[in-house]
C-alpha cells in the first residue's frame, strides 16, 4: 500500500522536483500540498506551486496557502538562489489549477483526521505550518506517522556558517517540531549535497523530449547558474526530492538517530541544527539523520517520476 503523505513547500527550483516525485511515484499517495512563505514570498509561492502542478497535470490535489512570515522573525526570503518570482528559468503561463480556499493548517488537519491510516508529513521548507499545525490541533498528533523533513545539517550551513536556509528562516518553528516528541526524520545539507544535478542527469531530463521535462531542464540550468555564481559549485544540490525519496524507499537514503537541538538565541548560530552524532551531550536521541544517498538509484527514481508524466493535450 502506498504511504499517504502531506507535502509542505516553499517553491523553489527543489521543491518543484519535490512536487513532481511525490505525486509520480506510485509508493506514496499525496493527499495535499500546503505553502509556506520561505524561498520567496507566500504569494509567490503559491503561485510557484500552482504552476507547477498545472504544467504536470495535476488537478486533483488540493493546495492551500499557509504562513506568510515565520513564528517571530521577520521573513528571509531566497532570490539570490531561485530569482525574482521563486521559480525563474522556465517561462509558465498562468496557472489553472485552483487554489483551495482553506488555510494550509486547517487541510492539514482535516487530512489527518479523514484519513483511516496515520499520515506522513514531509515539510521542505521553513516548519511554521508545522509549528502551528501542533499548536493549534494537537488532537492530530497521534495521525501523524512520521515527519520526514528537508533542513538542517550535521555540519556547515548555507545562509550563515552553520545554519541552513530552511531552519533559519523559522529557527523558533523549527525547535517546536524537533522537540515535539514526534518521529522525526532531518534530510539536511550533509546528505543533499550527495544529490548533484550534474551534466548527466541534465541530459537525462532532457532525453525524455516532454514538455515537463524540458521545464525542468530550463529549471535546473537556472538553479546550476546561482548555485555556480555563489558558491562556485559546478552542479546545483536537489535537496527537497530526497526527504521524499527516503519516505518513497527507506533504503535510498541511510539514516543514523541522534540528539539534535535547534539553535534559537545564538548570536552567530541561530538556526543552527546541533547534531550530536557522537553522543557526546548524554541527551536521548530525537531525531533520525540522514548520512548517506544511494545517488545512483535516487535519479534512477527522480528521472523515473518525470518521464512517468504524459504529456498534457
Amino acid at each position: 500500500m502506498p504511504v499517504p503523505i502531506v507535502l509542505d513547500v516553499d517553491p523553489g527550483h527543489d521543491d518543484a522536483l519535490a512536487i513532481l516525485l511525490a505525486r509520480a511515484d506510485p509508493r506514496v499517495d499525496l493527499l495535499a500540498i500546503t505553502v509556506v512563505a520561505g524561498n520567496q514570498t507566500l504569494e509567490k509561492c503559491v503561485l510557484n506551486t500552482r504552476r507547477v502542478c498545472t504544467v504536470a497535470g495535476i488537478d486533483d490535489v488540493p493546495i492551500a496557502a499557509g504562513a506568510d512570515t515565520p513564528l517571530a522573525r521577520p521573513l528571509r526570503i531566497a532570490d539570490d538562489v531561485h530569482g525574482e518570482s521563486g521559480l525563474d528559468g522556465p517561462a509558465f503561463g498562468e496557472p489553472t489549477v485552483a487554489l483551495d480556499g482553506r488555510p494550509a493548517v486547517q487541510l492539514i488537519a482535516e487530512t489527518l483526521r479523514a484519513h483511516p491510516e496515520p499520515v506522513t508529513l514531509i515539510p521542505t521548507g521553513p516548519l511554521t505550518n508545522i509549528a502551528l499545525l501542533l499548536r493549534e490541533h494537537p488532537d492530530v498528533r497521534s495521525r501523524i506517522r512520521e515527519i520526514v523533513l528537508m533542513g538542517g545539517s550535521t555540519g556547515r550551513g548555507n545562509v550563515t556558517p552553520y545554519a541552513e536556509a530552511n531552519i533559519y528562516v523559522d529557527p523558533e518553528a523549527a525547535d517546536e517540531v524537533f522537540s515535539s516528541g514526534l518521529d522525526v526524520t532531518m534530510v539536511g545539507l550533509n546528505i543533499t549535497h550527495q544529490a548533484l544535478v550534474t551534466d548527466d542527469v541534465v541530459q537525462r531530463l532532457r532525453a525524455i523530449g516532454t514538455p515537463l521535462a524540458d521545464t525542468c531542464v530550463q529549471m535546473m540550468t537556472f538553479f546550476g547558474s546561482t548555485y555556480g555564481e555563489l558558491w562556485g559549485m559546478p552542479a546545483p544540490p536537489l535537496h527537497d526530492p530526497v526527504a521524499v525519496a527516503r519516505v518513497i524507499d527507506p533504503s535510498l537514503v541511510r539514516c543514523v538517530d541522534a540528539p539534535v537541538v535547534v539553535e534559537t538565541r545564538g548570536e552567530h548560530t541561530a538556526g543552527a541544527t546541533v547534531v550530536d552524532l557522537h553522543h557526546l551531550s548524554g541527551r536521548p536521541d530525537t531525531t533520525r539523520v540522514a548520512v548517506e544517498l544511494d545517488r545512483e538509484r535516487f535519479w534512477d527514481v527522480v528521472v523515473g517520476a518525470v518521464a512517468s508524466f504524459p504529456p498534457l493535450p
